[in-house]
C-alpha cells in the first residue's frame, strides 16, 4: 500500500476496499452514493410538543468559555457583563445564508429547491427585484413552505436543514410585513419594526448583508448591527445618527442597550416581528435569560419566528415563551431523513496524539498536490489549541489561515472574507466556523479530537459538500476517544488506516513543532486540560485525565507539562490533583 493510501473497512465483515488518501475525491460504495432525496415540507401543529417551561441554561452558559480558557468550572459559576459575551464564546458560527452564486440554487444545496419560483409568489415588485439581483429564481422548499403562512401573520417555528436558505426564509417575508407599516415622518427616533436576534458576531453580520441585498429597491427600510467587540457609544452615536428599522443583534450586546442607550427600549416598543434565528444555537449557548427579557421588552402583539436546524427541548420551551398558541411547526427535514449531506463521504482514524501532526501533514500535502483548487477547514477542540495547529502546519509552509474568539473582530472578518473568497486555503479554526457558514467549494473538512457532541460532528461537517457538490471529511481520534464512534455510527462513517509516513517528513514535523514559542504551548496545554475535563466521560478519572494530558504535552515536544497558575486549578477543580504542575 502506497503512502498516503487508506484502507476502508467495510462493515460486517466486507472486504476491504483501497483508495487514495485526500489527494482525490474517495470513491464510496453505491450504497452510501444515495442522492439526496426531495423533502416535501411536512406542516403540523405541535401544541402537544410543548413542554413545561423551565429555568435553565446556566451549564450551557457556564461552558461557553471552558473551551476557549480551557476552564471546566464544576463548582465555580461566574456571572460576565453582557458587553463581553460574544468576546468570550468559543463554539460559536458563523453564516451567511443563500449567498449569490453562479447557478440558480442560490447558495443553497440545489437538491432543496422547490419547483416554486419567486415571481410566482405574492410579494412585492420591490422586493422581487431585489431577489432576482441577488440571483435567486427558484424558492427552497423551506423558504416555500413558511412564506405564506408568515405572509398571513402566523408565528412560526421552522426546522431546515443547514444550507436550504433559512436566512432568506425569514427576511424576505418579514421584509414584506415592514413594507406595508405607513412611514413615521420627521421621527427623531423611529421604532424598530423588525429585530433579528443571532448567536453570534459573524452571523448578525452576514445576516444583515444578506438584508441589505433584498433591501435594495426598498429605499425607506434600512438595517444596522449592535453586536459584541464593537464599542457600545460607537453604536449608540451610529443608532442615532442613522435610525432603521431593522436591527440585527446578539443577545448581550442587545441587553446593554436595553439597560444603558436612552430610548432604545422605546424603539423597541414598535417591534412587529421577531426572529430567532438559529435558536437552538441560541440556548445552548446559555442566552435564554437574555432572550426572556428581551421577549419582555417587546410587544405581546407581534409576529414571532424561531428558525432552527434542530428542535431540542429547550427551543420548545422557548417557543412556549415566545409565541402564540395557535404558532406553526413546519418540518422539511423527513423522518429517517440523514442529517449529513450525502455527497461527503466520512472517515474516521485513529492514532496516538504524537502521532497527529504527522498525520495531519501527510494528508494535507497529498490532498494539495492532488487537487490545485482545495480547501480545506481543520476543526480544534479549543482556540489555544486551535493557535498551536495554525502555528505548526505555517511552520511547515502550508498556505494557513487562522480564526477562533481570541482573534479580534477585524481579524476574524478578513480571515473569514479571504476564506470564502479564495480557494488553495487551509483554514484552521475553532468552531467559530462550525455552523451555518456557506463557504464555497470546500473541499476537505478534518476535525482533530473528540467534537463537543454528536450536533457539533454533524455542523463542522456541513462545511463541506454544499450546493450538491462532493466533499470529503476525516475525524482525527486518539484511541481512546472511540467511543465516540457510536454517536455517529448512523452517519457512514468509516475507518482509514493511518497512513506510512517518511522518516524525511517526520523530521519536517518535528522541527515544526520545535520552533512554536514556548507561550503557545503552554497556553494549548491548560486549554486541552480545561475541555477534557469538562468531557463527562474522559474528566471523571482525573487521574486518567493528567496521563492523557502529559501525552498530549509530550505530543508537543515537552519533556515536563507546562505548569498552570494555581487559581486556574481551583476553577478547573484540579486543585491538588497528583501529577499537574502549579505555578
Amino acid at each position: 500500500m502506497a503512502c498516503g493510501d487508506l484502507l476502508l473497512l467495510g462493515a460486517h465483515g466486507a472486504l476491504p476496499v483501497l483508495a487514495r488518501s485526500f489527494p482525490c475525491r474517495l470513491r464510496v460504495p453505491a450504497r452510501r452514493r444515495r442522492l439526496a432525496c426531495p423533502i416535501a415540507a411536512a406542516k403540523a401543529d405541535v401544541a402537544d410538543v410543548v413542554g413545561r417551561v423551565r429555568s435553565g441554561g446556566a451549564d450551557q452558559k457556564r461552558r461557553r468559555r471552558d473551551a476557549e480558557e480551557g476552564l471546566s468550572f464544576s463548582r465555580v459559576f461566574t456571572r460576565r457583563d453582557g458587553a463581553d459575551e460574544e468576546e468570550d464564546v468559543e463554539r460559536e458560527a458563523l453564516q451567511l445564508g443563500a449567498v449569490k452564486s453562479d447557478d440558480e440554487a442560490g447558495g443553497v444545496d440545489g437538491s432543496y429547491l422547490s419547483e416554486t419560483r419567486f415571481d410566482q409568489c405574492a410579494i412585492s415588485p420591490l422586493s422581487l427585484k431585489g431577489v432576482k439581483d441577488a440571483g435567486y429564481e427558484r424558492m427552497t422548499q423551506v423558504q416555500e413552505a413558511t412564506l405564506p403562512i408568515i405572509l398571513q401573520g402566523k408565528d412560526v417555528l421552522a426546522k431546515a436543514k443547514t444550507g436550504t436558505g433559512k436566512t432568506v426564509a425569514f427576511l424576505l417575508p418579514a421584509i414584506e410585513v415592514l413594507s406595508t407599516l405607513p412611514r413615521q415622518q420627521n421621527q427623531l427616533r423611529p421604532p424598530i419594526n423588525l429585530l433579528v436576534m443571532c448567536p453570534t458576531r459573524e452571523l448578525a453580520n452576514q445576516v444583515a448583508v444578506e438584508a441589505r441585498k433584498l433591501l435594495k429597491y426598498h429605499r425607506s427600510l434600512g438595517v444596522q448591527v449592535v453586536i459584541g467587540g464593537t464599542r457600545l457609544t460607537q453604536e449608540q452615536r451610529s443608532m442615532q445618527a442613522n435610525p432603521c428599522q431593522i436591527l440585527v443583534a446578539t443577545p448581550g450586546r442587545l441587553k446593554d442597550h436595553l439597560e444603558n442607550t436612552a430610548g432604545f427600549s422605546t424603539r423597541l416598543k414598535g417591534v412587529k416581528v421577531l426572529v430567532l434565528d438559529e435558536a437552538d444555537r441560541l440556548l445552548d449557548m446559555g442566552f435564554r435569560r437574555d432572550i426572556e427579557k428581551i421577549i419582555a421588552s417587546v410587544p405581546r402583539e407581534r409576529q414571532t419566528l424561531l428558525f432552527s436546524a434542530t428542535v431540542p427541548e429547550e427551543v420548545r420551551q422557548i417557543s412556549h415563551v415566545a409565541m402564540k398558541k395557535d404558532y406553526r411547526f413546519i418540518n422539511t427535514v423527513k423522518e429517517g431523513d440523514e442529517e449529513t449531506h450525502s455527497q461527503v463521504s466520512q472517515m474516521y482514524m485513529a492514532a496516538p496524539l504524537d502521532q497527529h501532526f504527522l498525520i495531519l501533514y501527510d494528508v494535507l500535502k497529498n490532498h494539495v498536490a492532488e487537487d490545485a483548487d482545495y480547501k480545506v477547514i481543520i476543526f480544534c477542540t479549543t482556540a489555544m489549541v486551535t493557535k498551536l495547529v495554525a502555528e505548526v502546519l505555517s511552520q511547515l509552509k502550508l498556505n494557513i489561515r487562522e480564526i477562533h474568539s481570541r482573534k479580534s473582530q477585524s481579524a476574524r472578518t478578513k480571515v473569514s472574507d479571504e476564506f470564502r473568497k479564495s480557494k488553495g486555503l487551509i483554514l484552521v479554526s475553532s468552531d467559530v466556523s462550525a455552523r451555518g457558514v456557506d463557504y464555497p467549494d470546500v473541499t476537505l473538512v478534518i476535525q482533530v479530537g473528540i467534537p463537543a457532541g454528536r450536533e457539533q460532528y454533524i455542523h463542522r461537517l456541513g462545511r463541506t459538500g454544499r450546493k450538491g457538490k462532493e466533499g470529503q471529511g476525516l475525524l482525527l481520534l486518539a484511541p481512546w476517544e472511540n467511543y465516540f464512534l457510536g454517536t455517529v455510527k448512523d452517519l457512514s462513517i468509516s475507518e482509514a488506516v493511518v497512513p506510512s509516513v517518511d522518516t524525511s517528513s517526520e523530521t519536517e514535523v518535528k522541527n515544526a513543532v520545535r520552533k512554536v514559542e514556548m507561550k503557545s504551548k503552554e497556553c494549548a496545554y491548560q486549554a486541552w486540560l480545561g475541555y477534557y475535563n469538562s468531557n463527562k466521560t474522559i474528566g471523571r478519572d482525573k487521574s486518567r485525565l493528567v496521563r492523557l494530558a502529559e501525552e498530549f504535552s509530550q505530543s508537543m515536544g515537552l519533556a515536563v507539562p507546562p505548569a498552570i497558575p494555581k487559581n486556574i486549578l481551583r476553577k478547573m477543580g484540579l486543585n491538588n490533583v497528583p501529577g499537574l504542575r502549579s505555578s
